[in-house]
């Protein structure tokens, strides 16, 4: 039976530990092992170690160096428990010692999902513009439970919610102001939808948003429409032109007697 001669630091990592053994033949390297485990074995000089004790000591041995992968996985910012999983396996650990190393996390209290997906759901409504709903899918997507996924969601108040919405909406109709009314809502309503955004929440952003233009600002929003479609167009004959003109306006959601009244403008010109 192998018995331990010596045990010794290793020069690149103080923190793991080489062990020689003598099995009769003369000391040999056998493993090496993580100060932690050398401590909770009682490893020392002169110990025989039979095959079932080095083999759970060298799988104590992987649980450690799993957890120490984890701990350093999780320095950069929190993970959910299935990130911390998928690191692990992406480093070909096995299943039985990666459980082993999350019990470990669990213990220690580095990994909570319930915290994770309250931070995570914070943060997100702090640094992106993006809704609820896209938020949910996202903590999906790192393997949150649906329970934990439905409480960190459902803290977050209405008003916030619509109070972003509303800013989102604002900025866009100004950015878009080119756009005519129907139109404009028709987008508006589109972009908070990719945002993640529930319905009633755009429902009420889009009352709480002024859209609908003044007369004179739709009709300029028209005109500048219709200066590049008139120069398309106005080359066919007149009764193809003014069709193709009209149904392309009214397609951007311009009413048709401004429409009308716009090609009535480029003809007396």
């Amino acid at each position: 039976m192998p018995v331990i001669t010596k045990i010794s630091v290793q020069k690149h990592n103080k923190d793991r530990y080489s062990i020689f053994t003598d099995s009769g033949k003369g000391e040999e390297y056998a493993f090496s092992v993580d100060e932690d485990v050398l401590i909770k074995h009682n490893l020392k000089k002169g110990m025989e170690l039979d095959d079932f004790a080095v083999t759970e000591v060298l799988f104590q041995d992987d649980i450690r160096k799993a957890y120490n992968a984890a701990i350093q996985y999780l320095s950069y910012r929190m993970r959910s428990e299935s990130e911390v999983r998928e690191h692990l396996k992406k480093k070909e650990i096995s299943d039985s010692v990666i459980n082993e190393a999350v019990h470990k996390l669990y213990e220690f209290k580095f990994l909570n999902d319930e915290e994770f997906a309250n931070a995570f759901v914070r943060t997100q409504l702090n640094t992106t513009d993006k809704g609820a709903e896209v938020i949910k899918l996202e903590l999906k997507g790192k393997g949150i439970a649906p329970e934990l996924i439905s409480k960190a969601v459902d803290d977050v108040s209405f008003d916030e919610q619509l109070e972003k919405a509303i800013k989102l909406s604002e900025k866009y109709a100004v950015k878009n102001k080119k756009d005519s009314s129907r139109v404009l809502k028709q987008k508006i309503e589109q972009m908070l939808q990719r945002k993640g955004y529930s319905f009633s929440i755009i429902r009420a952003a889009m009352d709480e948003t002024a859209m609908a233009k003044e007369d004179e600002a739709e009709m300029d929003a028209l005109r500048m429409q219709g200066e590049k479609l008139y120069n398309k167009y106005r080359k066919l004959p007149d009764r193809e032109y003014r069709q193709k003109l009209k149904m392309a306006l009214y397609r951007k959601g311009f009413p048709m007697d401004m429409i009308d009244e716009f090609i009535l403008e480029k003809e007396n010109e």
